[in-house]
């Protein structure tokens, strides 16, 4: 299973990068009206009209391949047997002592000033 989801990722990454490569070089479709003013594409490779035939074609099979690549990675991702609990439950849970609630003071008593190294809202001085 290990070896063929990497084929499929392999497949996958070639696709995907054949098709970054062809989308780059097909023209828009402003570049037509360029061509009809002398842009002149009728000396190039595929023809006149023939390239962007073939480059949309090819880019459309490229994106069919992707498309079943990514659907057998999931599926082979989904396939493989599920472990019966988490990481977590097998770990020692420990919770920090909860520390001393302080006493409230009376109505008329003025707050004594925080204890060196004391962090917190035992920082904030209340009225």
């Amino acid at each position: 299973m290990n070896v063929l989801s990497s084929v499929i990722l392999a497949v996958q990454m070639l696709a995907a990068l054949g098709m970054i490569g062809l989308i780059l070089i097909q023209h828009g479709k402003g570049a037509d009206m360029g061509a009809s003013f002398g842009g002149g594409s009728s000396g190039s490779l595929f023809g006149a009209s023939g390239s962007a035939n073939f480059l949309s074609r090819t880019t459309a099979v490229l994106a069919s391949v992707f498309f079943v690549a990514t659907l057998a990675l999931a599926y082979l991702g989904n396939s493989r047997p599920v472990s019966s609990g988490s990481l977590l439950e097998g770990a020692a849970v420990t919770a920090p002592a909860a520390p001393a609630a302080p006493a409230q003071p009376a109505a008329g008593d003025v707050p004594a000033a925080p204890a060196a190294g004391a962090e917190g809202a035992a920082q904030i001085p209340t009225k």
